[in-house]
């Protein structure tokens, strides 16, 4: 594996809800790819279920049953999207400091306060 790369957690859950990961140098085996498509997909829901929400919210009479089932099903579109950052997140490369010396390219720490 790369220096950056850690298990990944996968987009789905296993037994008794706990989180899957998998490890792995090849981000095309089958296992990566499958996991890749089961992120866009739950992201591509959870973009359908906000527009979705849009429509239920703009209407003058909400009913309050669907207002609970649109809540819930947000819930659920948030904590995959959630995973799914973690997930791609951990997988980015670790940016390193650069050289203090060279003032074009360093951090300057003060500038964030």
């Amino acid at each position: 594996m790369t220096e950056h790369t850690q298990l990944r957690l996968l987009p789905w859950s296993g037994p008794e809800g706990k989180p899957c990961f998998l490890s792995t140098d090849d981000a095309n085996s089958h296992l990566s790819r499958l996991a890749d498509n089961t992120e866009e997909i739950q992201l591509g829901l959870g973009a359908e279920l906000l527009d979705h929400a849009h429509e239920v919210l703009a209407a003058p009479e909400a009913d309050p049953e669907e207002l609970h089932l649109l809540a819930t099903d947000l819930t659920s579109a948030l904590h995959a999207a959630i995973r799914v950052a973690n997930s791609r997140g951990h997988r980015l490369p670790h940016a390193t400091l650069a050289d203090p010396e060279e003032p074009s390219t360093s951090l300057h720490l003060s500038a964030l306060h």
